[in-house]
């Protein structure tokens, strides 16, 4: 059976980056999956990516291949700071980072991972099995999508998930409802208007609070002191999160959780205001006490804080309510893998290597977010993430080269590899 060191599943900004840094430490890996895949067809054609475009680059060994060096070989519109950028050119700079950086990557989907021995079988989904020393999951948001309870019983015809839907043309000339307050409500609820559907905002806060707009793209070593700028946004308390996930790691269970998800709430972008605002209808403060279906519409019924209740009705739901990440929805993990994993909140407990308890079976990215805190929810985390792993990766990989043997069969040799990993 085919045995290689590494297994990396997943090929969006994590899993490209670890990539390229096994490949320059050469360390034997295969990585599995469509490059940039979650971004291509889970996310709204048209958006802008919330992050600063220093923040949303992948991250090559010697920093070179950046998203301002891609923008400024294609000649295209590129800030630091102050100048949103498009998802189709953050997608079109990923999947040229693959071509240079990740050319070896195989565009099938991992069936299975069973454990096998001092590693783990993996089946693919053309039907091949081979064998890996260990495993690096790195699957992004794909299988996380969340859907509250009080629209989860909607029929798929009448409700779906925000990262369900790529382009908007089908919702020209209808009434949908957005459920959610923060970048990716927002940005939908924008979309939709300019494909032509009458949108209405359902949301819990009060009050939507779109980030201001950045007031000083070279602020000055005073103003960075008292707010320092980091690729999860402005403030000291992100500078934290950024700076020290391993210091992160160290907290009580409770405290990382309840961190993780709040430090970073709801807030749409300041771009998309004006893209909204007098636009769209906004239902705030308001909680879903009911959905149903009546006469081919969705009745939501609508409750403030005070009680009163309301009905606003729709052709469609959109639940733009995020992602929340439970390693009981990763279908290739096997039961036997999953009662080994040590977890908080159905995420796994990680050393500070990104290992589990169950031993050569690493995970990172927003599932390693309630390890290490909110850095790990956003790709510019994998600048913290390559090259630590890939470092951990290279100094315990096996040093034994792949041995051949001459093997006699009716007077004639012929080559044989053992079925050891390698360094390559």
């Amino acid at each position: 059976m085919k045995i290689c060191d590494v297994a990396i599943i997943g090929a969006g900004p994590y899993g490209l980056s670890i990539a390229a840094h096994l490949r320059a430490r050469g360390v034997d890996f295969r990585i599995f999956g469509s490059p940039m895949k979650t971004w291509l067809t889970h996310m709204p054609k048209g958006m802008h990516l919330k992050s600063e475009g220093f923040a949303s680059s992948l991250y090559d060994p010697g920093s070179t291949f950046t998203l301002g060096a891609y923008c400024k070989e294609q000649g295209l519109p590129y800030a630091d700071i102050g100048t949103p950028v498009p998802l189709e050119t953050f997608c079109a700079y990923g999947l040229e980072f693959q071509k240079r950086f990740v050319p070896d990557l195989e565009d099938q989907w991992v069936a299975s991972l069973q454990q096998s021995g001092a590693g783990f079988q993996v089946t693919l989904g053309n039907g091949e099995v081979f064998n890996a020393r260990r495993i690096v999951v790195a699957v992004g948001l794909t299988h996380y999508d969340y859907v509250p309870p009080e629209l989860a019983a909607l029929p798929l015809a009448y409700m779906t998930h925000a990262s369900k839907h790529s382009a908007l043309d089908y919702f020209q000339g209808k009434e949908v409802a957005v459920v959610g307050a923060g970048a990716s409500a927002l940005d939908l609820a924008a979309l939709l208007h300019q494909a032509g559907a009458s949108v209405q905002v359902v949301a819990r806060v009060a009050k939507i609070r779109f980030h201001d707009p950045p007031d000083n793209i070279n602020p000055s070593w005073l103003d960075r002191l008292r707010s320092p700028v980091t690729g999860i946004g402005p403030g000291w308390k992100l500078a934290l999160c950024t700076y020290a996930p391993l210091v992160f790691r160290l907290m009580p269970d409770q405290f990382r959780v309840e961190k993780v998800r709040t430090v970073l709430g709801p807030a749409p972008c300041w771009f998309i205001k004006e893209q909204v605002v007098g636009k769209v209808g906004f239902n705030v403060g308001v909680t879903i006490a009911k959905a149903d279906v009546q006469n081919g519409r969705v009745h939501l019924e609508l409750a403030d804080s005070t009680g009163a209740k309301k009905t606003l009705t729709a052709d469609h739901v959109i639940a733009a309510t995020g992602y929340k990440p439970d390693l009981r929805r990763l279908p290739f993990l096997g039961p036997e893998i999953l009662s080994g994993v040590r977890c908080v909140e159905n995420t796994p407990y990680l050393s500070s290597h990104f290992e589990s308890s169950v031993p050569n079976l690493y995970f990172v990215g927003i599932t390693a977010a309630n390890t290490f805190g909110p850095l790990l929810r956003f790709a510019y985390g994998a600048g913290f993430v390559a090259p630590r792993i890939a470092r951990h990766l290279a100094r315990s990989a096996s040093r034994n080269l792949v041995k051949r043997e001459l093997v006699s069969n009716s007077g004639s040799t012929a080559p044989r590899e053992t079925a050891e990993p390698v360094a390559r």
